[in-house]
């Protein structure tokens, strides 16, 4: 699959957008910024990248509680993503939802979620809209190794099967749900076997390698826009810190930790796409998402706190 200059740079800057405002945000927490938990992507930046770079504005998308990545990759602006972790007026969710259930209907962010494999079902419902309506849009469901142990998961499987809907299942396979290891909660290596189960293409992946989840996630678009059903892609990575920001991630296996660190999808690619001569254009972008993420700070902390009469506000239907 050819890969056009504009492409590859648009997959380096979205990475490193993920990176520096994750990065940020470990900052902004520890310095007693952000109210709640935040649940970090640090690791994990080609999987949003590659997925959300084979998808147009009109599809969508469900997230989970480690959901910053798919938010920026799918185009969500920082300012108000920063803004809603700071818990102010002007954020995505008017400072009510915090990290882990920003939304951006207009942009097919079908919003994060909290409870683990709850952005299952909601996929499908999505998906059968689409196909419904006959938009020629799809849905993506992201989520991690552990939620393909709920029952959300098999029922989504199944009805998406059977209705043949334009949805395809990505499963971020960091290894960890919070803190038991993929080895302990299941008996198979790769979560991809089970779509064999539903009739249903399968496929593992580095998820690690920006290029190679696109390429996977771009077969299974157009697969799922011809009318040909899901698709259950897994993308194999790491979660760099722990469960959430103040676990120190005890459980881990430093040898396999070190291991995974120096599999950084971020250098990988970076090396590839200096061996092409676009040092000069990582350079710029480098600089661009620094100042990015500097205005979307700078613009949260001089954002109002929300006012106490909203607390009900777009709570209710009338």
């Amino acid at each position: 699959m050819e890969l056009t200059k504009e492409k590859l740079l648009g997959f380096y800057e979205t990475m490193m957008t993920i990176r520096a405002f994750e990065s940020k945000a470990v900052e902004l927490f520890a310095d007693n910024q952000l109210p709640g938990f935040v649940h970090l992507y640090l690791g994990e930046e080609a999987v949003a990248t590659g997925v959300c770079g084979s998808l147009d504005v009109k599809d969508y998308i469900t997230s989970t509680h480690r959901g910053h990545g798919h938010l920026i990759a799918k185009g969500g602006k920082v300012d108000l993503m920063m803004a809603e972790l700071f818990g102010k007026a002007t954020g995505y969710c008017k400072g009510k939802g915090g990290s882990m259930h920003i939304a951006d209907i207009e942009l097919g962010i079908l919003g994060a979620n909290g409870i683990v494999g709850a952005g299952q079902p909601i996929a499908a419902g999505a998906a059968f809209a689409c196909k419904y309506k006959q938009t020629d849009a799809v849905t993506v469901c992201f989520f991690g190794d552990g939620a393909s142990n709920r029952g959300t998961f098999h029922e989504a499987l199944n009805m998406a099967s059977i209705w043949k809907l334009p949805l395809i299942f990505v499963c971020e396979n960091n290894m960890y749900g919070i803190s038991n290891c993929q080895r302990d909660h299941m008996r198979v290596t790769d979560v991809s076997d089970r779509a064999a189960a539903y009739g249903i293409p399968g496929m593992t992946v580095d998820g690690n390698d920006v290029v190679a989840v696109y390429e996977a996630a771009t077969e299974a678009v157009k697969r799922a826009r011809k009318g040909d059903g899901p698709s259950l892609i897994e993308c194999k990575t790491w979660r760099w810190r722990g469960h959430f920001e103040g676990d120190p991630g005890a459980y881990k296996d430093p040898a396999e930790q070190d291991a995974w660190l120096k599999k950084d999808p971020i250098p990988r690619f970076e090396k590839k796409l200096i061996e092409i001569n676009y040092a000069q254009e990582i350079a710029a972008i480098k600089t661009k998402v620094e100042d990015k993420i500097a205005a979307a700070i700078k613009f949260s902390q001089e954002s109002p706190d929300p006012n106490p009469e909203d607390v009900l506000t777009d709570v209710y239907a009338g």
